[in-house]
């Protein structure tokens, strides 16, 4: 979904997995996810449909296709609007696979460690307890009573240099993938239990700003739903160079 010329249009459903995370980022609640037989796509028919919808949906359908390397529905895109004699604006840029999250960046520099850097103290863990990942963890274990709880997105210890110390330091950890992770409903509950169970004080959901990891949002909030107690929790989002987007009690 893309908000086109004041409207929210739907550019493509086509890499869609069912997640359902876009539900819980709808301000309005206009959002919910069906199961439903699908017929198979067509992309001759999703271009009959868009192309009534203005020229900036056409090419938003587009970079869509482009920026997630569907190549050859790319290529019956342009082939249908030759055929209806539409001008065309997208560049032929070369085409990437996958989601935008995935999307290849290269961070590397040629800088050279000072003298001080290259003999640094070896940083101490903050880690307070294991296992961390959310399908291995007991919430009974005592390290989670009454613990600040901190729900980490798996690439998170690594986008931010200063995990250990700044984020993690004083808090229960439990870590997880909402894209690639299955059995999301077993996440959901043990998340729940921690809140009435062992009672934990406050949660922090940490994710990368990719919007494939949004899903962890929905994870607590779902989790907190289903809980008799109440208990306040924070969204931190991480950008993919380490830096703080956004950090803001929900």
């Amino acid at each position: 979904l893309q908000v086109i010329d004041g409207k929210a249009r739907l550019v493509s459903a086509l890499l869609c997995d069912g997640l359902g995370a876009c539900v819980g980022e709808c301000p309005k609640g206009a959002l919910k996810v069906v199961e439903r037989e699908a017929e198979k796509y067509d992309e001759v028919k999703v271009m009959e449909n868009i192309i009534k919808q203005g020229e900036n949906t056409v090419n938003a359908h587009l970079k869509h296709l482009r920026d997630h390397g569907q190549t050859t529905y790319y290529k019956q895109a342009l082939a249908f609007l030759r055929e209806k004699n539409m001008e065309i604006k997208m560049s032929e840029e070369k085409m990437v696979c996958g989601c935008p999250g995935s999307m290849m960046r290269d961070f590397s520099g040629k800088e050279e460690k000072t003298d001080e850097e290259s003999h640094a103290v070896p940083v101490q863990s903050a880690l307070r307890q294991w296992p961390v990942q959310l399908h291995l963890i007991s919430p009974a274990a005592p390290y989670f009573t009454g613990a600040d709880l901190l729900v980490a997105a798996d690439c998170t210890a690594y986008a931010l240099g200063d995990f250990h110390s700044k984020y993690l330091k004083g808090k229960s950890l439990i870590v997880a993938c909402p894209k690639l992770d299955k059995g999301i409903e077993i996440y959901i509950d043990k998340i729940r239990v921690l809140i009435d169970e062992s009672k934990v004080n406050t949660i922090t959901i940490l994710r990368m700003e990719v919007p494939c990891c949004s899903g962890i949002i929905s994870i607590v909030r779902e989790a907190a739903s289903k809980a008799r107690r109440k208990v306040p929790v924070k969204e931190i989002v991480v950008g993919i160079r380490g830096n703080i987007l956004s950090e803001e009690w929900l």
